[in-house]
């Protein structure tokens, strides 16, 4: 057997047969209270989004997580094309073709990896989780010294959480600004009743030991005065966005957008961001070698993206018969959609269903099978599917996390399931 098999065949029963790494929820219980400084942030996870935090780690071969890193550089080097942006620009919405000169905060790079397929799923702009996996990777127990060296030290979260203040005073320097960043306005309809509401509470604090004064606000709090962005008596000097309104389009958006417009503020993640990356027919044309070879992409890049990246394509009517015979091999995905919305697998579509696809503006994706992960030893033993986020600013990937599920879609709901941490191979053969 050579080593890529030994490596995969490892990786494979870490997988379904490795139980030995779980939470621990005192730990979560004592760094939530340490971190936050809220004792009761722990019940408000527990009420709010019990299902956030799986109960186990996935495993990933090492070769796997390089390929992620060579792919995101690949898709990076394309969208930083002036070609590449010329097309998405000719078509995107006027808004999206304002540029405040900053990269967009948490890009989230989502894949389907298993030991035997690999595949980019989708790009998000404003990616929700860092700092709920930064916390729990502090809280991960191990009942036999095999793992025990898989679990990364405290330090490594630490220093994610210090690369993400870095990150945000960056956007604030690219943006032009020449001062010190003093005020960060963390934005989201009805943030309180927001799913992951813990997390703002999270970014609050961890601004807030750095200096940065930090509310929590729903964009309709905010108004512009005097071509300042005010919430209350504090001047917003950035806003970490994290609506789904990625254009700005709703009425209780207005002051945001016009303070964006105006420069008033610095908007990270903004809808230039989104536009070039996250709008999924951007997908079509990384995917297809002749949109590649047009915009001059060098060929060791298209290797990469043809190979990483599955096979997209719009849907219209005309392709329609084809896409129906063909649908138990595609994924159906809205253009501007997020979080699993509307996203269908092609063998559980109905005719009513595809007609509503038909009239909208959607993407067909080669389907990529999601991996696995065995959480227990039982008899009849639950098994959840997973996706790998990588985080990722100005190219770097930043921390990588999985995310568990049951369904067609991730979706936080699964019991046992949620963001699990991720532990890269090849690593010495435990004792299972």
């Amino acid at each position: 057997m050579n080593v890529d098999n030994e490596q995969t065949n490892l990786i494979q029963r870490l997988n379904s047969q490795c139980f030995c790494i779980s939470l621990d929820q005192q730990a979560l219980r004592l760094a939530l209270a340490r971190e936050a400084g809220e004792p009761d942030l722990f019940e408000l996870l527990q009420e709010r989004c019990p299902t956030v935090f799986a109960a186990r780690p996935v495993f990933v071969s090492q070769a796997q997580m390089t390929r992620m890193s060579e792919l995101i550089a690949a898709i990076e080097s394309v969208i930083a094309l002036p070609a590449y942006r010329d097309e998405i620009r000719a078509h995107a919405p006027a808004i999206a073709t304002h540029s405040s000169g900053t990269l967009g905060v948490f890009m989230g790079y989502d894949f389907h990896v298993t030991e035997g397929d690999f595949g980019l799923i989708e790009i998000n702009t404003n990616a929700g989780g860092a700092l709920l996996n930064s916390l729990m990777a502090r809280a991960q127990r191990t009942c036999c010294p095999e793992v025990a060296g898989l679990v990364p030290p405290p330090a490594q979260a630490e220093s994610f959480e210090s690369s993400i203040v870095a990150m945000f005073r960056q956007e604030w320097a690219l943006a032009g600004r020449d001062r010190t960043l003093r005020s960060i306005a963390i934005v989201d309809e009805e943030p309180t009743k927001q799913y992951l509401y813990p997390e703002f509470i999270l970014f609050k604090k961890l601004f807030e030991e750095h200096g940065i004064e930090t509310v929590i606000a729903d964009p309709a709090d905010l108004e512009l005065r005097s071509g300042t962005l005010w919430h209350g008596d504090l001047s917003i000097d950035l806003v970490y966005n994290r609506l789904t309104d990625f254009l700005l389009e709703s009425k209780t958006n207005n002051h945001l957008l016009q303070a964006y417009v105006a420069d008033a503020t610095v908007l990270t993640p903004h809808p230039e961001a989104h536009a070039l990356y996250a709008d999924k027919r951007n997908l079509v044309l990384l995917s297809s070698e002749a949109h590649l070879l047009r915009l001059g992409v060098p060929e060791g890049t298209r290797r990469i993206l043809l190979a990483g990246i599955p096979h997209t394509e719009q849907v219209h009517r005309d392709k329609a018969d084809r896409l129906w015979s063909q649908r138990k091999g595609l994924f159906f995905k809205p253009a501007a959609g997020y979080g699993g919305r509307a996203a269908y697998r092609g063998d559980k579509l109905t005719r009513r269903v595809w007609e509503e696809i038909l009239a909208g503006e959607y993407v067909a994706q080669a389907l990529i099978a999601p991996g696995l992960r065995v959480l227990d030893d039982n008899e009849a033993p639950q098994v959840l599917k997973f996706d790998l986020r990588n985080y990722v600013y100005d190219g770097q990937v930043q921390w990588v996390a999985a995310r568990l599920y049951q369904g067609q879609t991730t979706n936080f709901r699964t019991p046992g399931g949620g963001f699990a941490p991720v532990y890269p191979g090849p690593v010495d053969d435990p004792v299972l």
